[in-house]
């Protein structure tokens, strides 16, 4: 089976379904579908996420790998008079994404497929959000890491949700080395999940 979550096309057919999430304290009506990422309801790991992040009211947001986009969506809730770019390699999932802000009347996103950060090479974010695709492997992983750092405004943070059996130490020593080991710092965790903070200086 080559049809993952990160696969560009899923082949699988539509099997779309809606539930409700309150998050941060935002309720918020979802769609998912097949060949999404946690089509079934917001994963733990992100949930643990979106209750850590630490979003200012006027921040440029990246959301990498957004799924259907409920850590995207709630960050731009966050951040009323910033902005929040929600990207993924998953075309399905970006759609999906588009029609859950329009469902929940969120107006300051956009959205864009993107390999990674192919489609925003060119821009520079306060505060960058993942959820990493693990099963993608460690090499994209922590290519999304290094790429993280030139993608973020001096004093911008990165925000990380792993869990310690899918390799959190090994992502932490490699955070360190790109950052500095004085700018990483574990901010939260909850049954196995660990948030990760970075901060570029």
């Amino acid at each position: 089976m080559n049809d993952h979550y990160y696969s560009s096309q899923p082949k699988s057919a539509s099997d779309k379904q809606t539930f409700e999430a309150v998050l941060r304290g935002h309720k918020l009506k979802l769609t998912s579908d097949a060949g999404v990422f946690s089509r079934d309801g917001v994963d733990y790991g992100s949930r643990v996420l979106i209750e850590h992040m630490d979003i200012p009211q006027q921040a440029s947001v990246l959301d990498v790998g957004c799924g259907y986009g409920p850590i995207g969506l709630v960050a731009a809730r966050l951040a009323p008079q910033g902005h929040a770019t929600l990207i993924d390699i998953n075309e399905r999932a970006v759609a999906l994404a588009k029609a859950n802000a329009k469902a929940n009347g969120i107006e300051n996103v956009t959205f864009t497929p993107s390999d990674l950060f192919s489609a925003v090479a060119d821009r520079k974010f306060d505060v960058i959000l993942s959820n990493p695709p693990i099963r993608a492997g460690k090499a994209v992983v922590h290519r999304l890491f290094e790429e993280s750092f030139d993608r973020l405004n001096p004093g911008g943070t990165l925000w990380i949700v792993i869990q310690k059996k899918q390799g959190a130490p090994s992502a932490r020593a490699k955070l360190e080395e790109i950052f500095g080991e004085d700018e990483v710092e574990e901010v939260g965790k909850d049954k196995g999940y660990k948030v990760i903070r970075c901060k570029r200086t």
